[in-house]
């Protein structure tokens, strides 16, 4: 009997006017963890929603043979009740509900038409147990954080039964601690005999504890690896992936730092609904013209709601604190005033906060600068095509026209069209809010550059990352913090991922 339980063959699926699959094969072993690399765009997770009958058959070319048989999938109900299920990087929980009532949604527990609750609570207990999640049942789901929201889907897939778990960026949003615990997972269930399929970018998960790794590079099939055997290195993938060796990680630079433009003084604040919880400090900090400064810190120490807080009091209540700008003493007191005085965010979740999906490219870029293009209350809509095409020229954002909806773009070109937004409003001062989650080496590469050049041409970026290599790989000074304080400062020459993480877990500023 062969070991294979899933094989596609000469995939293809064209959407109107791209080609996002070309005759893509995969083959995934009983009981493996099968990775699946590529930059964004290069059809990974279309190939995963073709598996999962999100595209129905009849949608696309070529055959999905699972345990021998080949399979006909109208829906996703058609793949889960064979045991293939997908968790995507975007959770479907409902936040209001309980974990119970989220595990079980459309799959309810029933005797007679009733949902029976104590069967409900049963088996929710006993998934929660083999998902190693430690809350009741009962616990709404808003109430636990993204990792443990991640076991909750996972718990939600074992439900029914699943034989192969397709997990897509399952840890873009982790923080190390929840990262570390998702992959233990994942191992324990190959221990079982489950079959896994990742997609990830970050490629030192995948060197742990892939088996095989497939690599799609524009919709096709480049090569599949065996990790045990062919000696596969981070490079080696990253070569495949972008069709050349990536030689540096991070674009050189030779920094031109001038004066200080932004100081940040005694700046406090506390939570938007506990008015005692004090999330920010006593903060001190600045920032100099042409410089990158980096903050870095673990989940939850507060560098979010520093940025929000600073750009237009987005986040807190009771915030004091002194911002000087240039040498004057200037106030953001809501977002329109902090764009005014020359300030702009590039907020970490670009889904929720950064973009319209629904809207067009033109529409997303010129939202931050209506001003610019309006004359009497109305826009002029040829300068505003104007301004798009240069600036999808400058962030080399990669689509057919500007009239595409950011919603079909990849995530690496949605934050182009973020940072183009932003650069349009003409900032003196950029906080970017991990410019870089849930983005491939080669974007990412692109996204630095961009970065560098900003830098060049005289702007103040403040950059949070939870990646301690992009923190030392593109910063010029970094601030440390943990608890809402500050807890170090260090210049590029004397920075370490080691002496990075020491004031990461300090409790009591020391500077």
């Amino acid at each position: 009997m062969s070991d294979i339980i899933l094989e596609m063959k000469g995939i293809t699926k064209t959407f109107p006017g791209v080609k996002a699959l070309e005759n893509v094969n995969l083959k995934v072993r009983k009981g493996e963890i099968h990775a699946l690399c590529g930059e964004n765009g290069a059809g990974k997770s279309t190939l995963m929603k073709v598996l999962s009958g999100v595209y129905g058959h009849g949608t696309y070319e070529g055959d999905i043979i699972f345990e021998g048989k080949t399979c006909e999938f109208k829906g996703i109900k058609d793949s889960e009740e064979l045991g293939i299920v997908i968790i995507h990087q975007e959770l479907a929980l409902i936040p209001y509900l309980s974990i119970a009532e989220n595990i079980f949604l459309g799959n309810e527990r029933q005797k007679g038409g009733v949902i029976d609750w104590n069967e409900t609570l049963q088996r929710t207990q006993g998934l929660l147990d083999k998902v190693g999640l430690s809350e009741s049942p009962n616990t709404l789901v808003t109430n636990i954080g993204v990792g443990k929201q991640q076991l909750v889907e996972i718990a939600k897939a074992f439900s029914k039964r699943v034989k192969l778990l397709i997990l897509d960026e399952p840890t873009a949003a982790l923080n190390e601690d929840d990262s570390e615990n998702l992959l233990e997972l994942m191992l324990g269930f190959k221990s079982q005999g489950i079959s896994c399929i990742i997609i990830s970018h970050k490629l030192n998960e995948i060197a742990k504890v892939a088996d095989s790794v497939t690599i799609l590079r524009d919709g096709q099939t480049i090569e599949t690896l065996d990790m045990h055997k062919d000696q596969v290195t981070e490079d080696r993938i990253i070569s495949g992936m972008v069709g050349r060796d990536l030689t540096h990680r991070y674009p050189e630079r030779q920094p031109k730092i001038g004066e200080v433009t932004l100081e940040v003084k005694d700046w406090n604040v506390y939570h938007e609904h506990h008015a005692d919880r004090k999330m920010i400090d006593n903060v001190n900090l600045n920032l100099r013209r042409g410089e990158i400064v980096g903050i870095a810190g673990l989940m939850g120490s507060g560098r979010t709601e520093l940025a929000m807080s600073i750009f237009g009091k987005s986040y807190g209540k009771n915030i004091s604190g002194t911002l000087i700008k240039d040498g004057k003493e200037i106030r953001n007191n809501d977002v329109t005033q902090a764009i005014k005085n020359g300030f702009a965010y590039v907020t970490e979740d670009r889904k929720n906060y950064g973009l319209i999906l629904l809207d067009d490219i033109k529409r997303n870029i010129s939202l931050t600068g209506l001003e610019k293009l309006t004359k009497s209350t109305v826009v002029n809509e040829h300068e505003e095509v104007l301004v798009a095409e240069d600036m999808r020229g400058q962030m080399k954002i990669k689509t057919p026209n500007i009239l595409q909806k950011t919603s079909n773009l990849s995530g690496g070109n949605q934050q182009k069209v973020v940072l183009g937004k932003w650069i349009f409003s003409g900032p003196d001062i950029l906080i970017l809010d991990e410019p870089t989650r849930g983005i491939d080496v080669g974007a990412k590469y692109e996204i630095y550059t961009i970065i560098n050049r900003l830098a060049d041409e005289g702007k103040s970026i403040l950059v949070i990352s939870s990646e301690l290599p992009e923190i030392l790989g593109i910063c010029d000074r970094i601030y440390v913090m943990n608890a809402g304080q500050i807890t170090g400062e260090v210049n590029r020459a004397e920075a370490t991922q080691e002496k990075l993480m020491t004031y990461m877990t300090k409790h009591k500023a020391k500077i």
